[in-house]
């Protein structure tokens, strides 16, 4: 049987790279997301009755990967709905996905971001909400293994359609160039970090919050 892998907001961007790589791989990924894909399911991953219907009618599936999630440029939400919509709905997921009983050698990964546990943003409830989901990784992992490891990725700057144009402005411009690859990362960078580290190969790997940026942060 081929194993199912659920990508929350797998309809775009890094989500949707996910969800290519996954299937260039034999894995059969499982599209949820607030827009409508084919053979993927609608899912506002903030509503405890749309996870519960979306998981039931997918069936089990041996890995997860929560990439949903508002984007700090987004709608301007307070801080404690910013947080709550940020790290809230990745706990709530989780918990509703593992609660189904997924197979032996399942493994999770969160999509954090540098802003959460490396550099900082104008926004405070995006930064406190993906330093959540990273130390919210960290419980995962000291609680559920060996039958299930839990990861994250904290994506850089990625050049996705949230980001458009972006990188044609000064400040797009100005970290590019001092990034050590002289350019923003791609969605399929991300993907291949977070395919890796659900895979096999990385199957003494539990617990790290794995930084795909570049080298930007460490050359500050």
């Amino acid at each position: 049987m081929t194993d199912s892998v659920i990508v929350t907001g797998g309809a775009s961007g890094i989500g949707a790279a996910i969800v290519r790589l996954a299937a260039s791989q034999g894995l059969r990924p499982v599209v949820w997301d607030l827009t409508p894909t084919d053979g993927g399911f609608v899912v506002d991953v903030r509503d405890p009755s749309a996870v519960a219907a979306a998981l039931e009618a997918s069936g089990p599936a041996r890995y997860l990967v929560n990439n949903a999630g508002p984007a700090s440029g987004g709608a301007p939400l307070g801080f404690v709905e910013g947080v709550t919509a940020t790290v809230g709905s990745v706990e709530a997921v989780t918990a509703a996905w593992l609660a189904t009983g997924p197979p032996a050698d399942a493994a999770l990964v969160n999509v954090a971001s540098v802003a959460g546990n490396l550099v900082g943003t104008d926004s405070a409830w995006y930064s406190a909400g993906k330093a959540a989901i990273a130390g919210y990784t960290r419980h995962l992992a000291t609680r559920l293994a060996p039958a299930v490891r839990a990861n994250a990725v904290a994506p850089g700057f990625i050049d996705t359609p949230r980001m458009a144009g972006f990188g044609e402005t000064a400040l797009g411009r100005d970290l590019i160039a001092r990034n050590p690859m002289r350019r923003a990362g791609r969605p399929e960078d991300v993907a291949a970090a977070v395919l890796f580290l659900l895979s096999p190969s990385a199957a003494y790997i539990n617990g790290v919050l794995l930084p795909v940026d570049g080298g930007w942060t460490v050359s500050q």
